[in-house]
């Protein structure tokens, strides 16, 4: 009996990982490749799933594809949009594929000061030494690493504060949200990546 041979060609969908920081995340997402129904509601409830969406409007001055609508939603906190954007880019919806993509343009020097340092919290928290269960040398590269990260949001927050804040626009067709029916769905534990200098190593 002939021997098996393994087959090594490549998979037909290669995976392709992109790494975002603090930075290119953002409350506001755009999503375009939305079927051209009039389902804008229902886009609302899906992304409402995953937490408070403020708004959520057509763009109907952005270029799409034909019979394709592009969307611009806000939520309330930027985890709830890194989550649906996780969830819910490249998923199904009404037959076409959704294209979630951040949109950190649309913020405003506020947004983005609450945005750094709600980050810094988060990262604090974590990477707390007294949390950590590990060797003494492991303990102080991570509390240098979290004194990094911190000195360097708090750079960012000083340089914005010298900053005037520019008008994003005013928003038309909001749906503000009543108290619908809609079902949450859990958030998983968020990753995200720190930046080590070489001599830290």
């Amino acid at each position: 009996m002939p021997p098996r041979h393994r087959d090594r060609s490549p998979p037909p969908h290669p995976t392709v990982v992109r790494v975002y920081t603090v930075c290119d995340e953002s409350r506001y997402l755009i999503v375009r490749n939305v079927p051209a129904l009039g389902c804008g509601d229902d886009l609302f409830k899906l992304f409402a799933s995953y937490g408070d969406v403020e708004e959520c409007k057509a763009m109907d001055a952005e270029d799409c594809e034909q019979f394709t609508d592009v969307y611009w939603i806000k939520f309330r906190l930027v985890s709830n949009a890194r989550f649906a954007k996780r969830k819910l880019d490249e998923s199904i919806f009404l037959g076409n594929p959704l294209q979630v993509s951040y949109a950190p343009h649309f913020e405003t020097v506020s947004d983005t000061k609450d945005k750094l340092e709600g980050r810094k919290k988060e990262v604090l928290a974590r990477l707390n030494p007294g949390r950590t269960k590990g060797p003494k040398a492991h303990n102080g590269r991570t509390s240098s690493q979290a004194s990094l990260l911190a000195s360097q949001i708090d750079h960012v927050s000083q340089h914005l504060n010298s900053n005037q804040s520019w008008d994003s626009g005013e928003s038309q067709n909001i749906h503000q949200i009543g108290d619908p029916p809609i079902t949450r769905v859990s958030s998983d534990q968020d990753y995200f990546s720190i930046p080590v200098n070489e001599s830290d190593c």
